[in-house]
């Protein structure tokens, strides 16, 4: 992680993903998204990999609508049962590609509560970051 990146605490190993372009989103996002702390520079990496268009496309998916088709891209879900859903109401993996040679596989939790309290929040896990070709 560099100097300027959150730390793991709540939501521990997981941090907030940034906004992937300079500046900051125009709107609140309605979806709180989370990559672990080891994927953290990957994730900082992708407007620079993939475009920032790509990226800001990406955004705007998980933080709007991951549990929908996206309005650009391809997202497909995840065959087989380690991608399945579990049990603590995270959604099944699914695979958005990014167009220009990526792809984030994610889940997702309507109302995702940190050990039983608190306030419940929308989440997107990010579970891989693969940049390049695969």
């Amino acid at each position: 992680m560099s100097r300027g990146d959150p730390k793991p605490k709540a939501y521990a190993p997981f941090v907030s993903a940034r906004y992937p372009a300079s500046g900051q989103p125009s709107e609140k996002p309605a979806w709180r998204v989370l990559v672990h702390r080891k994927q953290v520079q990957d994730w900082n990496r992708i407007a620079e990999m993939c475009g920032e268009s790509n990226a800001l496309e990406l955004w705007t998916h998980l933080t709007t609508r991951p549990n929908q088709k996206p309005l650009l891209g391809t997202v497909t879900p995840m065959k087989g049962r380690q991608y399945g859903a579990t049990s603590d109401g995270m959604s099944r993996v699914y695979h958005y590609e990014i167009t220009g040679g990526g792809r984030v596989d994610y889940r997702y939790n309507k109302e995702y509560q940190v050990k039983g309290s608190g306030d419940a929040h929308q989440i997107v896990q990010i579970v891989l970051i693969s940049l390049g070709s695969h």
